[in-house]
């Protein structure tokens, strides 16, 4: 059965820290490596033909710690896309080419922006409580879940969707027809906005959605469409 495992990255050390996070390339916490492995363990024997990432630490983190617990043999092998980069970006592509005929296995993993966490703008790197004093609940409320109100300088969940599932309907689903198995490793609005695509949730609905750190969401091909599991 072809499927597409969704994660969040665990726990990161600004989750912990209650700060706003957004773009800001901080690593995982004790705990979020704790929850990686957990959740490697929970799809150890599922099958895994892709990886896809954002282009944060956390996330990658997260996926090379699940794949650490797997059972296959196969090794994740980052993949470095040189069109229309720098000349640092081609020799990246040109070097990492695997040369030997020795290397076993390997799982492509590919990184992606559009995977990234919804751009918190202003508030990135504010302290949550400190941020409620001083805005009031009611306004950080809007800015954390409203649809299309972003934050200042920020994204809005809507914005965050213009990028993400194009990358879902350009990339992963014809992919997925191929029958290739994909596992994806992004952040909490990022796969907000995925989940509301794939599940077809009205804005309402997806205001309501929560996706925990560091827990699988899987869904599997069936007749065509994706389903969860």
């Amino acid at each position: 059965m072809v499927h597409l495992i969704l994660m969040r990255h665990g726990q990161s050390m600004w989750n912990a820290a209650k700060l706003f996070t957004g773009w800001v390339d901080v690593p995982l916490s004790k705990k979020g490596i704790e929850e990686a492995i957990s959740s490697g363990t929970e799809i150890s024997e599922m099958q895994i033909d892709e990886i896809h990432t954002s282009t944060l630490i956390r996330a990658q983190m997260t996926a090379m710690i699940v794949m650490a617990q797997h059972s296959s043999a196969a090794t994740p092998v980052f993949q470095y896309d040189s069109a229309g980069g720098n000349e640092n970006q081609q020799k990246m592509n040109d070097w990492a080419q695997i040369r030997g005929d020795d290397a076993k296995e390997v799982i492509p993993v590919y990184v992606s922006w559009k995977l990234n966490e919804r751009m918190y703008g202003n508030l990135q790197g504010l302290n949550h409580e400190k941020t409620r004093a001083k805005w009031g609940d009611e306004q950080i409320h809007i800015w954390r879940r409203s649809y299309d109100t972003p934050p200042p300088e920020g994204e809005s969940l809507e914005l965050t969707a213009a990028r993400t599932i194009p990358y879902i309907q350009e990339i992963i689903i014809p992919s997925l027809n191929e029958g290739n198995c994909i596992f994806i490793t992004a952040h909490g609005n990022s796969l907000r906005s995925i989940i509301m695509h794939l599940d077809d949730l009205s804005r309402k609905e997806v205001l309501l959605l929560e996706v925990p750190t560091g827990q699988p969401i899987i869904y599997e091909m069936v007749d065509g469409k994706l389903q969860r599991g």
